[in-house]
């Protein structure tokens, strides 16, 4: 079942993207899982993988993000409660300027998971409503999470 899922989406994505929108696409721990760069992620992406009848994702059950030191990822997680079937959408983006579409409009609970990768790794979120610090302070410096981010381990009493 997850192979014919994998088929449906890299078939449904290819027709409306185009044949290199999909940098890579294979099951993943037995689930379909797909690879896009940011360019290739947007509204009307996230929209087919939601309003499709033979996809029908309409939970997104968790957002979030990876730093590979040469490229960031934002990693999305799907379900179909209807189909039964689930799925990850994983969207590389540069270290430089991170920036991957907001999906907040297709699915409400991406707002808090977008503002969440936004604040511990900086990932902008264009079309997101509110983008904004939701787990440190406004005026804290830098994203914790990634890999180039120097902690003063004496000040915070880890030494």
């Amino acid at each position: 079942m997850s192979q014919e899922v994998l088929d449906i989406i890299v078939k449904k994505i290819t027709e409306q993207k185009g044949d290199e929108a999909i940098e890579e696409a294979k099951l993943n721990f037995d689930e379909p899982m797909i690879i896009l760069d940011t360019k290739n992620w947007d509204v009307k992406t996230a929209k087919l993988l939601r309003d499709d009848p033979a996809l029908a994702f309409d939970f997104l059950s968790c957002i979030t993000g990876v730093d590979y030191e040469e490229h960031m990822e934002v990693v999305y997680n799907f379900f179909s409660t209807t189909k039964k079937h689930s799925m990850y959408v994983k969207v590389k983006t540069t270290r430089e300027k991170p920036s991957v579409t907001s999906v907040e409009s297709l699915w409400k609970s991406a707002d808090y998971m977008e503002r969440e990768t936004y604040d511990l790794f900086g990932i902008d979120f264009p079309g997101h409503w509110n983008l904004r610090r939701i787990l440190l302070q406004d005026d804290w410096e830098g994203h914790p999470l990634r890999k180039d981010y120097v902690t003063d381990k004496k000040a915070l009493g880890l030494d």
